[in-house]
C-alpha cells in the first residue's frame, strides 16, 4: 500500500470514530449462530453504517416444517400465528402465556430462528438438525432438552418403524420437532386441549402428554412383536428353511426396541429426581410416576422378547443339525443297501462266470485237446462246472454277500 493510501486510511478511521460510527462487539448471547451459520463478510466498499445487520424478517410457515404454532394462556388457545415472527411478538406481548411449536424436518434457518429467540443451547441445536440420536434427556440452563425414539408396528410388512422426536421446553414454551412418521402430536395436543386444567399446568404437562403418547405406542408394537415370535416358533417346529432370516430380521428391529425403550427409564427418574427442585405440581408428579411404569413394564417385556429370540435360534440350530444328521443316515443306510445289493450281483456274477469259462475253453474244437478224445470228457467238465459254482456259493454265502 503507497503513502497515501495508508493516510487515506488513517483519516478514513480516526472520521469514524469521531461519528461514533465503529461497528459494536459481537453479542455474547448468541455468538454460537457464527460457528452453525457464518454470516458473509461485507463487501469493503459497504458503509459501516450498513453492516450493521438489519432485522429479520417474517419466517413464515414451510408447510412441510411448521406443522402447528400456537399461543396458550391458563390452559386455553389465544391465538394462532401465522408465521414464527408473529409468535415470537405475540409470546411477548402475552403475560403468563406460552408458545406451543410443531416442527417436522426443520430447515437450519426455522432452528436458527428459534435458537435466537428462546436462547437455545447450540448443541442442542445440532442433535435437532442432525438427528439420529438416542433417547436422552439434557439440562441447558433453564432449557431442557429430550429426544425420545417412537415406534409403530405395521401391519403389512410386520415390521416396526420407528421415528425420532427432539423436544425444546422452556419457562414459557414447548418446541417439538419430529424426524419421522411417529408420534402423531396433533392428538397430543388436541388431548391437551380438551383438558385445558392439565395444559394450564404448563410445557411440563406438554411432556407428560408427550411422553405418555410415545410409551403408548410402544403397545401395540409389543403386540406385533409377540405376534410374531409366535408364528416363528411354529415355523421354526414346522421346518421353514426361510426361519432363520426372519428370525434375524427381527433380532435387529427387537435391538433397535431396546435402544428406545431402556434409555427412557433412566431419563423418567432423572425428571422424578428433580420434582422437589423444580417444583412440579403433585398431580403431574403422578402421571409422570405412571409412565415410568408403563415404560419400565415395556422395558422388561422388549428384553425378555429379545432373550426368547435368543433361545429359539438355538432350538432352531438345534433342529437344523437334527435334520442335517437324519438325512445323512438315511444316505447312509441307502448307500449300505445298495452296496448289499452290489454283493449279491456281483457274487451271482463270479457263479455263473465258472461254468461260462469253461464251456468258452472246451468250445474251441482245436485239433490238439486231449481232452476233447476222452471218453469222460463231458462228465469231467461238467463235474467242474459244478463244483466251481457250488464252491463259489459257499464262500460268498460264509461272507454274507448272498
Amino acid at each position: 500500500m503507497t503513502a497515501r493510501g495508508e493516510r487515506e486510511r488513517g483519516e478514513r478511521e480516526r472520521g469514524e470514530r469521531e461519528r461514533g460510527q465503529s461497528p459494536p462487539p459481537p453479542s455474547k448471547k448468541h455468538s454460537w449462530r457464527r460457528q452453525l451459520a457464518p454470516p458473509p463478510n461485507p463487501p469493503a466498499s459497504t458503509p459501516p453504517a450498513a453492516a450493521t445487520p438489519a432485522s429479520p424478517g417474517p419466517v413464515r410457515h414451510d408447510h412441510r416444517s411448521v406443522v402447528e404454532s400456537a399461543l396458550y394462556r391458563d390452559g386455553r388457545r389465544v391465538s394462532s400465528p401465522d408465521t414464527l415472527a408473529e409468535t415470537f411478538r405475540r409470546l411477548r406481548e402475552t403475560p403468563d402465556g406460552m408458545a406451543w411449536i410443531g416442527l417436522h424436518r426443520p430447515s437450519e434457518t426455522e432452528l436458527l430462528s428459534l435458537a435466537e429467540e428462546f436462547d437455545l443451547h447450540p448443541l442442542a441445536v445440532e442433535d435437532a438438525l442432525e438427528a439420529h440420536q438416542r433417547p436422552k434427556l439434557e439440562r441447558y440452563g433453564e432449557t431442557l432438552f429430550v429426544v425420545l425414539r417412537a415406534a409403530r408396528y405395521l401391519d403389512a410388512p410386520e415390521e416396526v418403524d420407528f421415528g425420532e422426536l427432539h423436544v425444546f421446553i422452556g419457562r414459557d414454551f414447548l418446541i417439538t420437532v419430529r424426524h419421522g412418521a411417529a408420534p402423531d402430536l396433533s392428538a397430543v395436543r388436541r388431548r391437551m386441549e380438551e383438558t385445558p386444567e392439565l395444559l394450564a399446568l404448563g410445557p411440563e404437562a406438554v411432556l407428560y402428554a408427550i411422553l405418555d403418547a410415545v410409551v403408548d405406542g410402544y403397545v401395540p408394537v409389543v403386540s406385533g412383536v409377540q405376534n410374531d415370535i409366535d408364528e416363528i416358533e411354529t415355523e421354526v417346529f414346522r421346518g421353514d428353511p426361510e426361519v432363520s432370516r426372519r428370525i434375524y430380521e427381527l433380532s435387529r428391529e427387537i435391538v433397535e426396541f431396546q435402544r428406545a425403550t431402556r434409555p427412557l427409564v433412566g431419563m423418567l427418574h432423572g425428571l422424578m429426581a428433580g420434582f422437589a427442585k423444580y417444583g412440579t405440581d403433585e398431580e403431574l408428579q403422578r402421571y409422570l410416576r405412571d409412565v415410568a411404569d408403563h415404560v419400565t413394564h415395556t422395558s422388561e417385556r422388549v428384553d425378555g422378547f429379545r432373550q426368547a429370540l435368543t433361545e429359539i435360534l438355538t432350538v432352531n440350530a438345534t433342529l437344523v443339525t437334527q435334520q442335517q444328521n437324519a438325512e445323512m443316515r438315511a444316505l447312509a443306510e441307502a448307500g449300505f443297501e445298495q452296496n448289499e445289493e452290489i454283493k449279491k450281483i456281483s457274487s451271482w456274477a463270479a457263479i455263473l462266470f465258472a461254468p461260462t469259462l469253461v464251456g468258452t475253453i472246451y468250445g474251441m474244437n482245436f485239433e490238439n485237446m486231449p481232452e476233447l478224445k476222452w471218453a469222460a470228457g463231458y462228465p469231467f467238465a461238467i463235474l467242474l462246472m459244478a463244483g466251481v459254482c457250488v464252491s463259489l456259493y459257499f464262500i460268498f454265502k460264509r461272507r454274507h454277500w448272498l
